[in-house]
């Protein structure tokens, strides 16, 4: 048995419209936000779970840590059901919300860390050494007696990530956990993650609409639409099949004498040519092979799409 067990899951919201006139009570609309949803996750695990805004990721995130009840289906996080055995749950998981916090505003985040060793029921041995080892990894050290709200954003997304580790889960979800920073702030978090999850064999569930964090950081993603799982594999085989456009930039040194297949678009600046083609159509050795023949080149660089637009690309075609 896998250690997170998802079988036809769903959820449904009632949404109130907004009262029209001349009618007393307002309209009830029924919004299905998980359409039978199943999928498995291993222990050890660090997997991305992409889809556009409303496709339900954070609605499995808020199941699978006990804080919404499921309509139908059924779910397990190592052997447990989150929703009916909630308090032991808690123990075992650790969840960031790019856009919530768990630690108070106005103290110092070493208090809300020592508050939270008394929730966790963490010895304090424990504690100090696992305080140590992630203020350490994610340079807190100088900022422990500083409130949370004089934090920068960068700042407070690390100490909320600490503040879910101290008591050492087994499962951490990250609802976007680098929405708004800097570049990095993001390369610096991703080094953390990457570690935590080889060293301590944390299973991390990530939730993201930056691309470049599941790339450097998930070997698996799933991809939801409209409340429904549409992808379950790896981020290449997904990309491959919506990677139709790549460009070549090229510089002579002489006038060339191009000839290019039919498919291939040309722009040029002076002595700089910009080409356009599909791979599957134009072959990206051949159209390389032509240009080397055209003439001696000075530089030359093959640019495949940019993974966000790749992404944008699939949910058009999904229809997300």
């Amino acid at each position: 048995m896998s250690y997170i067990e998802v079988s036809g899951l769903r959820k449904n919201f009632t949404v109130k419209k907004k009262r029209e006139k001349g009618k007393l009570f307002r309209e009830k609309e029924i919004v299905e936000a998980l359409k039978d949803v199943s999928f498995s996750v291993e222990k050890g695990e660090l997997i991305g779970y992409i889809g556009p805004n409303g496709a339900g990721k954070s609605t499995t995130v808020k199941i699978l840590s006990g804080i919404l009840t499921p309509d139908g289906g059924s779910a397990s996080v190592g052997g447990r059901i989150p929703w009916k055995e909630r308090r032991e749950h808690v123990r075992h998981i650790g969840v960031v919300f790019g856009q919530r916090s768990q630690l108070w505003w106005d103290v110092p985040i070493l208090d809300s860390y020592s508050l939270l060793k008394d929730i966790y029921s963490i010895s304090k041995s424990a504690y100090e050494d696992r305080l140590k080892e992630l203020t350490e990894a994610l340079q807190l050290e100088e900022l422990l007696r500083t409130p949370l709200r004089l934090l920068s954003l960068g700042q407070r997304m690390r100490a909320e990530l600490c503040g879910s580790l101290l008591h050492s889960p087994e499962l951490l979800f990250l609802d976007e956990p680098t929405i708004g920073l800097d570049a990095v702030s993001k390369l610096a978090l991703r080094d953390f993650l990457q570690r935590e999850n080889k060293e301590h064999g944390t299973t991390i569930m990530l939730t993201t609409h930056d691309m470049e964090d599941i790339a450097a950081l998930c070997s698996r993603v799933l991809v939801l639409g409209h409340g429904r799982k549409l992808f379950d594999g790896k981020l290449p085989e997904l990309l491959a099949r919506f990677d139709t456009t790549r460009t070549v930039s090229v510089r002579y040194d002489t006038e060339p004498e191009l000839k290019l297949p039919e498919g291939v678009g040309l722009s040029r600046s002076g002595a700089d040519f910009r080409l356009s083609y599909s791979p599957a159509e134009v072959p990206t050795a051949k159209l390389l092979e032509l240009l080397q023949e055209a003439g001696t080149i000075r530089e030359m660089t093959l640019q495949p799409e940019n993974i966000d637009h790749l992404i944008a690309a699939m949910y058009k075609e999904m229809d997300l």
